[in-house]
């Protein structure tokens, strides 16, 4: 199979693939082509790629693959061109249902990998997590580069610095890598999670857990966050607000897929935090978990700094491009046979949930749903 590599917008630091990956696939029997320029701001040059095994292309002659991988939604896609082709890349369909409907016209395979059902067995493909575990850990540096004190407790000849609170609301990927850079930062970590099961987690990372009683089941939500009842959201927004007083930090991570993200943080809520507070919004591309997000914005309320950004992985390009490839050489796998020949098994649940198009027909049940 022909595997082409887009560069992407130029919003976007990472690339699909790095080198290193081009060397498996190719072991793997694919050819691999990359777009000129695609690996630039991951600091892989055309050269590298080249010495890989790669060739390095025009855009138009990309579009000729059997196979392209992306991360965002390509730009200027030739329709025309695309009946047949395999597209890979993170598109999130609940929210673009309408972009869907066209691929599927087109002819497209689309296989989009934040749709993977987060499985054990696809945890070696479930880019979410890869790319939430860089979140979580840079939205603490983030934050400690943000925050006018420091983060440890300090004993001086000038007197003690007490340690920075801080509070992390949702303990999925992200926020257990928050818990766990923010304690080797030293600051006192709270955490809050609708999910009583990942207490131990918390607690096994230095992190307090702050618990509600009555949460709606999340077992079949496939690692998420659920809708709440009003009572139990009453409840919830008392215990945060009790927490978030005291708090310097702010961590907000919770998302429900395909709706708008849960607002946790309101307005009084903030005006109760002290001068010079800091909230790091990941939530920040489904509207945000506080009142007053705004997606790559920062925002400041009287004395507190809100920071919505919901590109943090790119910012360690490297790294989250090199776990990105990983990603993509598994489920590569997992849709090819011998010699890279593609192999498509409807009955594996991890095929079939990445799958949104197939066919000249949308088949992801939940986004024809919308």
């Amino acid at each position: 199979m022909t595997i082409g590599v887009l560069k992407e917008p130029a919003s976007e630091a990472r690339v699909s693939i790095l080198p290193e990956a081009v060397i498996a696939l190719i072991k793997a029997g694919h050819q691999v082509w990359v777009e000129q320029g695609a690996g630039e701001l991951a600091f892989a040059s055309d050269g590298q790629f080249e010495k890989a095994g790669a060739e390095v292309l025009t855009r138009g002659k990309i579009w000729q693959a059997d196979c392209i991988l992306c991360i965002q939604h390509p730009e200027a896609m030739p329709m025309e061109q695309l009946s047949q082709k395999i597209l890979i890349g993170i598109f999130q369909p609940l929210y673009h249902k309408a972009l869907m409907d066209q691929w599927a016209k087109a002819g497209i395979t689309c296989f989009s990998l934040d749709m993977l059902p987060r499985t054990t067995r696809a945890q070696s493909m479930d880019v979410l997590s890869s790319q939430a575990n860089i979140a979580g850990y840079k939205a603490v540096l983030l934050a400690a580069a943000t925050y006018p004190r420091y983060f440890p407790l300090f004993m001086t000849a000038a007197g003690s610095i007490a340690p920075a609170k801080v509070l992390v609301l949702g303990a999925g990927v992200a926020g257990l890598q928050s818990i766990a850079t923010a304690r080797r930062l030293g600051a006192v970590v709270e955490v809050f999670d609708t999910r009583p099961a990942v207490k131990e987690e918390v607690k096994s990372l230095g992190g307090k857990f702050i618990e509600v009683e009555g949460a709606a089941d999340p077992s079949q939500a496939g690692g998420y966050a659920v809708e709440q009842s009003e009572e139990f959201k009453q409840r919830q927004q008392q215990k945060i607000a009790e927490s978030i007083a005291k708090a310097d930090i702010v961590i907000t991570t919770a998302q429900i897929p395909g709706k708008a993200a849960p607002v946790l943080v309101t307005d009084y809520m903030l005006d109760a935090m002290r001068d010079g507070s800091v909230i790091i919004d990941l939530a920040a591309a489904t509207g945000g978990n506080t009142t007053k997000t705004e997606n790559n914005k920062t925002i400041r309320y009287k004395g507190v700094t809100i920071i919505g950004n919901s590109k943090l992985a790119a910012t360690l390009p490297s790294d989250a491009s090199k776990l990105y490839g990983k990603n993509i050489q598994q489920f590569l796998t997992l849709i090819t046979g011998e010699a890279g020949v593609v192999k498509l098994n409807w009955e594996d649940d991890l095929v079939k949930g990445a799958c949104i198009t197939h066919d000249h027909t949308l088949v992801h049940e939940r986004v024809k749903a919308l």
